[in-house]
């Protein structure tokens, strides 16, 4: 009886509860992914290799944070920005530009799953991405302001304070 407690106690806190949606398999509670391992997404995870190299554009520190803390994992703060597509909600915004915010990732099992924001807090994105391999992410974002825009995403683990994503028209990039 008490292993079933417990198994059933370890089981809600990997669910989240929001008011939208009862049971979501992010643990931030938000709106879901759909699909996170789709055609798409395997498509798009083949054709997609990202290197580590000292010449890619996120090799450069440009975070605000604090790059002394949360060394040997992933998980916990970090700052975002991605480039690829304009978002018309933000004057004078252009596919070139970089849209600066913070980010958190959360890791649930061989998930890792990244929430960010930008313009201020106003807009936010989820990835939800499998770990192939040590370095290698792959799954797909959602625009939780505008849940029409879902596109695949691949992710290159640098290390515990870098991390080079890639989406079909651009990048989501993580740094601390």
């Amino acid at each position: 009886m008490q292993l079933e407690t417990l198994v059933k106690s370890e089981i809600a806190k990997r669910n989240v509860v929001s008011e939208n949606d009862p049971v979501t398999r992010n643990p931030f509670g938000v709106m879901d992914v759909p699909n996170p391992n789709d055609d798409n997404v395997t498509h798009y995870a083949r054709s997609t290799v990202p290197e580590e190299s000292a010449a890619d554009e996120n090799a450069k520190p440009w975070s605000a944070g604090d790059a002394s803390c949360q060394h040997g994992t992933i998980e916990g703060e970090w700052s975002s920005r991605w480039k690829g597509a304009a978002d018309p909600t933000i004057p004078g915004d252009a596919p070139d530009k970089w849209k600066q915010g913070q980010g958190e990732a959360r890791i649930v099992g061989d998930r890792v799953y990244l929430l960010f924001d930008w313009d201020s807090g106003k807009r936010r994105g989820l990835i939800d991405a499998r770990r192939e391999g040590p370095h290698r992410l792959v799954g797909k974002y959602i625009n939780l302001n505008n849940p029409e825009i879902t596109v695949p995403w691949v992710g290159l683990v640098v290390s515990d304070q870098r991390i080079d994503g890639y989406f079909t028209q651009g990048r989501v990039d993580f740094r601390r």
